[in-house]
């Protein structure tokens, strides 16, 4: 299976990790793939040639070639931009134009584009406000009910 067939999980599966893909894993398989481009794109312009030569073109054969070509050459991007994402400690990258960016970033450095979601005001306080009687410190006896006592951590 390829590279890009495993980060995006193409051919109906579910994404795979890439297991034990470590940074030298990675610039072998980019240096395998890099070899790869430069032979199809090789053999891709030795069919041209050969066809003009002969003045006889079979544009089945020519698609089939680049098609190929752009296949391995969309996993050598892929697998270079993993690359630069491992190398540059980035958390990822801009949806829209694809730079990188840190951990934390709520905007993108390069086009302006919102990287995290935001959530209402209300949402958040929903979240941050701590519920009556759980988070508060306790009180004293209460002057409406003498016979109620604040719970603490003495009488838990």
């Amino acid at each position: 299976m390829s590279l890009l067939a495993r980060i995006t999980g193409r051919n109906g599966a579910a994404p795979q990790p890439l297991a034990g893909a470590g940074h030298d894993d990675l610039r072998r398989e980019r240096d395998a793939l890099a070899a790869r481009v430069a032979e199809l794109t090789w053999d891709l312009g030795g069919l041209a040639y050969e066809m003009a030569i002969r003045d006889h073109f079979r544009l089945d054969v020519l698609v089939k070639a680049a098609a190929r070509l752009q296949e391995v050459d969309a996993e050598l991007a892929e697998a270079e931009r993993l690359l630069r994402l491992e190398g540059a400690g980035a958390a990822g990258a801009c949806t829209s134009c694809g730079a990188l960016h840190a951990r934390g970033a709520t905007f993108c450095w390069q086009c302006g584009t919102r990287l995290m979601e935001t959530a209402e005001a209300a949402t958040i306080a929903a979240f941050t406000t701590p519920s009556p009687g759980l988070h508060t410190t306790p009180s004293e006896r209460t002057e409406d009910r003498p016979d109620v006592n604040p719970l603490t951590q003495e009488n838990a």
